[in-house]
């Protein structure tokens, strides 16, 4: 259950309970949807059990996620079944993926909202307060994507994630996105920055950018790629400490898009972009549509373009086909590029995705075995940059401070991403610090992946 405020300086319509689940893309949906519901009236309570309503926003992404989302729906469907909530609410991604079928297999659920459906929540709700039956929601994917404006959020007030696309039109066979979220729709430039300023004024200072594709932004709305144009607007929005980017593809990293990235004092060198794989034939029977030598080529030109940059990939095991030595192709790559930041998931089968039609599926002992070993390579890559940073000093914005614990705090460095990197955990001779800080700190130990440091 996601920690959130609790609003209730106005006459309830009742109240409700939320669970959050999935990608920060999810997230935003999730907060959107919070906004709309606190703006409605409702009240929003931490504990199911004081709620007459609770909304579960799913992940359908993979299987692990999957299971994770029916299990917060059978939760409170138990809740529901005791008497003690009057009403099960999904949303997301795996309402939309199941659609009816959901209700078949979980007769108690009142209401399904799916992806598209979500500015509608209030009705959903309204309809369930009054004992009027209405079983779904789902509205076909836009044209440009839904506006994010008035969100309660949920991440901590120094940090925020802001969405600047919805959908994908890359159609890795792999991936059942599209069928989830729709093709690409960039949001426009002008609502982008409206967000923009609304999460300044609430005082982020870290403004981490997401979409399905992030260097696709603009391409179905202009013509052409505007993720440069759009970097250099958000860079002269005053109040953010950093702008983080995820979810590069790497297709469209311009030499424009490098510059600016490198001349800006608020976007930091740090970029997210999932390769899954580095073997031709493994890339092809992915869609991914680039192949090793472009991938080498466009790591090569991020790197002497934008100094000290910190490059994190995800790398995907046991795709159907996918031979001994393919693999050992892709950790000799891990081992060669050294990446700062990396993280491995084995292959899962997605039923309606092209992949699943193919003949030569890997063992699940076999695809976990992979993983294991390739996160082993980039285990001991981490350690010696870790070692590396001893003694040296860091930048790091402050999260939380230690609970029950005199001059102690978390925080992450400039490479470290919320909830994904790893942590710089301070100590600091009577310093009074508060989350959104940033501090210099002395990096004086390690352990693992995290650091250990003084701050100066």
């Amino acid at each position: 259950m996601t920690d959130l405020p609790i609003y209730s300086d106005q006459v309830s319509k009742g109240r409700y309970s939320f669970i959050s689940l999935g990608c920060p893309k999810n997230t935003v949906d999730s907060e959107r949807m919070l906004g709309l519901l606190q703006l409605d009236g409702y009240e929003l309570v931490r504990e199911p059990v004081n709620a007459d309503f609770v909304v579960v926003n799913t992940c359908g992404f993979i299987e692990e996620a999957r299971t994770e989302s029916y299990g917060a729906i059978d939760e409170m469907l138990e809740l529901k079944k005791a008497g003690k909530i009057k009403g099960v609410i999904v949303s997301g991604c795996l309402a939309e993926r199941q659609k009816e079928e959901m209700l078949i297999e979980r007769p108690g659920i009142d209401a399904l909202v799916g992806v598209f459906g979500r500015e509608e929540v209030t009705k959903v709700a309204d309809r369930l307060m009054g004992n009027h039956e209405q079983r779904t929601v789902f509205r076909p994917a836009p044209i440009r994507a839904l506006p994010d404006t008035d969100r309660l959020r949920i991440t901590p007030q120094h940090f925020a994630y802001l969405k600047i696309s919805e959908g994908c039109d890359r159609l890795c066979t792999f991936c059942d996105i599209p069928r989830m979220r729709g093709k690409h729709a960039s949001k426009p430039m002008e609502t982008i920055l409206l967000e923009a300023r609304q999460l300044a004024a609430d005082g982020v200072k870290e403004l981490n950018i997401v979409a399905q594709d992030t260097t696709y932004y603009g391409i179905d709305s202009y013509g052409e790629p505007r993720l440069a144009q759009l970097l250099r607007e958000l860079n002269e929005v005053e109040g953010f400490e950093w702008i983080r980017l995820l979810y590069f593809y790497p297709m469209y990293i311009s030499d424009e898009l490098i510059d600016v990235i490198c001349d800006s004092n608020r976007i930091i060198p740090y970029i997210d972009m999932p390769l899954q794989h580095i073997n031709d034939q493994m890339l092809r029977r992915m869609s991914r549509r680039v192949n090793k030598q472009q991938t080498i080529e466009t790591i090569e030109r991020l790197r002497e373009g934008i100094p000290n940059l910190c490059l994190r990939t995800t790398m995907l095991t046991g795709f159907p086909g996918e031979t001994d030595e393919q693999f050992e192709e892709l950790v000799e790559f891990v081992n060669d590029t050294r990446f700062d930041r990396l993280g491995v998931f084995s292959y899962s089968f997605e039923e309606a995705t092209p992949s699943a039609n193919l003949t030569d599926h890997i063992d699940e002992d076999v695809k976990i075995t992979r993983r294991e070993t390739l996160m082993l390579a980039q285990q001991k890559i981490m350690y010696e940059r870790n070692e590396l940073l001893i003694n040296s000093r860091l930048s790091v914005m402050v999260d939380q401070a230690v609970p029950q614990q005199a001059n102690a705090w978390v925080g992450r460095s400039q490479a470290d991403a919320p909830d994904i990197d790893s942590l710089v955990f301070l100590t600091g001779n009577g310093a009074q610090l508060s989350p959104g800080q940033i501090v210099e700190a002395e990096i004086v130990t390690v352990s693992d992946y995290d650091l250990i440091g003084a701050v100066l």
